[in-house]
């Protein structure tokens, strides 16, 4: 007889959808950087941040943050869940406009970037960060 161990639950926070979402993530990614010795965390929280704070604005249900190190490289990974059905995408440059900007700036300080749909409705926005 053979035994399988169950892979480690990531870290997980679960948020309601409200203004306070964004500020609750940062500190969540900040205590769990500070646990693993990265020092410098400002791309994390300004990465889960942004992904947070569109799902509170465009996606339905609870919010929930789950980070944890690529078991190939080490690199953090930030994962953002919603019920919503919207997808983010990078909108065209417009020099008028007072929002919109915040996923193209976190696209160029991250290794890689996407969304992919959940089974059970909904999506995930996840980004792999460039340093551990």
């Amino acid at each position: 007889m053979s035994a399988a161990v169950a892979p480690e639950v990531p870290p997980t926070l679960v948020l309601d959808p409200d203004d306070q979402a964004p500020r609750l993530a940062r500190t969540f990614l900040a205590d769990l950087f500070a646990e693993w010795g990265i020092k410098d965390d400002y791309v994390g929280r300004l990465v889960v941040c942004e992904l947070v704070t569109n799902s509170f604005r465009h996606g339905r249900g609870q919010i929930v943050v789950r980070i944890f190190r690529d078991e190939r490289d080490g690199l953090p990974v930030v994962e953002v869940w919603d019920a919503g059905e919207g997808r983010p995408e990078i909108q065209p440059e417009n020099y008028a406009a007072t929002s919109g900007r915040g996923l193209l700036l976190m696209a160029e300080l991250v290794r890689d970037w996407g969304v992919r749909p959940l089974n059970e409705g909904g999506k995930v926005v996840w980004a792999k960060l460039d340093h551990p």
